[in-house]
């Protein structure tokens, strides 16, 4: 059991500059760091589209798809993160790493999201806890604040039992792929 643990508190960079390193993250309830497998899938759909993009992670957690976009020469990242010591995880990953184009935020995504930002983001993550409703609002708050580029991609992770989601028009669905319980989609946006 104390193997399976040490296992599950750790994420890899599978690419890139940092390239196999293996970064702490803490335990946190809800917590689900995106698999390797997953991660490599997302990062194929993304091969042409991270280097030079503005980063958002608006359910950070673990930084794993942050940490693996700034290990690909992503420009910034921003990591928004609501608990506490996985925010300063995080926040320690990245001094660890002596990478000074991200930021966390600690705090709640939806309220940092009824802000606009200083400048929009070119690729956003959204991978919330499962089962707490997060998607739709933080969709909303992304559209209504204008945190999104034109022609912007958003990742987004959610249970492959949800109900239907809604997503604005100008939103397009590029990929899908399901495997077990976990719905991965990469939507592009592109204002009329």
């Amino acid at each position: 059991m104390a193997k399976k643990q040490s296992q599950s508190s750790q994420v890899r960079i599978i690419s890139g500059q940092w390239r196999g390193r293996k970064l702490p993250i803490h335990d946190a309830e809800g917590l689900r760091p995106t698999t390797d497998r997953i991660k490599e899938t997302v990062f194929n759909w993304l091969m042409a589209d991270v280097r030079g993009a503005r980063v958002l992670d608006c359910f950070a957690g673990s930084g794993s798809l942050s940490f693996e976009a700034l290990s690909r020469n992503a420009e910034f990242a921003q990591l928004l993160e609501l608990d506490k010591k996985a925010a300063k995880q995080l926040q320690q990953n990245l001094t660890t790493l002596k990478c000074d184009n991200a930021k966390v935020n600690q705090g709640d995504s939806l309220s940092l999201l009824k802000q606009a930002p200083d400048k929009p983001f070119d690729l956003v993550f959204l991978d919330p806890p499962f089962r707490k409703n997060l998607l739709e609002p933080c969709i909303e708050l992304l559209m209504q604040n204008q945190w999104l580029t034109n022609e912007a991609l958003i990742y987004i992770e959610l249970e492959s039992d949800a109900a239907q989601l809604t997503v604005p028009e100008s939103w397009r669905l590029l990929k899908q792929k399901v495997a077990g319980q976990v719905d991965s989609r990469l939507y592009f946006h592109q204002n009329s």
